[in-house]
């Protein structure tokens, strides 16, 4: 799974983005393979990730990997469906195209949204950031609860919307209006808009 997320400091306005960071995780290669007709502009999800870093905010990444070699750990959902990373396993990386760069932090995680299965919320606590910035793979499932669980920790989230894709169109569009309670939405171009006018 590819996917952003960003997080900043205090207000729920633009400016706020100074101490955002980004998210992006690995994409199981045959879940790659069922994706690779979506449209999914990953090279443009590594342009964002640069703005970021340009912006001064911390990037950070997340990745589908089980603790163990044979899974156990991994949380119901990934066992019923399947979808597994084993601990070191290649499909258990960061994709290329959307790399960390230095000491940028990837998190490990067993479960659908990222605040369930690792201590990223700890993690943004001691950063103290306040907003977060989301984008990736699977827009209705990885992404849709992160989103929510993100907000009702308290974080103002910022959906990339079109940097997001799922397994179809129809599924897309219904997570996107489904969570629009939960965050606030923008293209990548309007992102990267307010990003350029922090100066």
């Amino acid at each position: 799974m590819s996917g952003f997320v960003g997080s900043a400091k205090a207000t729920s306005t633009p400016s706020s983005f100074r101490r955002t960071g980004i998210a992006a995780s690995a994409r199981p290669t045959e879940l790659g393979k069922s994706l690779a007709g979506l449209g999914v502009e990953i090279l443009s999800t590594g342009g964002t990730a640069s703005a970021l870093r340009e912006a001064g905010i911390e990037v950070m990444y997340t990745v589908i990997e089980s603790l163990t070699l044979d899974g156990r750990d991994m949380g119901l959902d990934y066992k019923i469906s399947k979808l597994f990373c084993p601990k070191g396993s290649r499909d258990a990386r960061v994709i290329d195209a959307i790399a960390p760069k230095g000491d940028e932090i990837v998190f490990p995680k067993t479960s659908s949204s990222v605040f369930i299965s690792t201590n990223i919320h700890y993690v943004l606590g001691n950063l103290g950031v306040k907003h977060l910035i989301v984008s990736g793979l699977l827009t209705d499932q990885c992404i849709d609860s992160t989103v929510r669980d993100a907000c009702d920790y308290g974080y103002l989230v910022t959906l990339v919307t079109d940097a997001c894709a799922t397994l179809s169109e129809e599924r897309h569009a219904s997570s996107i209006a489904n969570n629009r309670g939960y965050c606030r939405q923008r293209t990548t171009d309007q992102m990267l808009e307010e990003l350029a006018a922090l100066g």
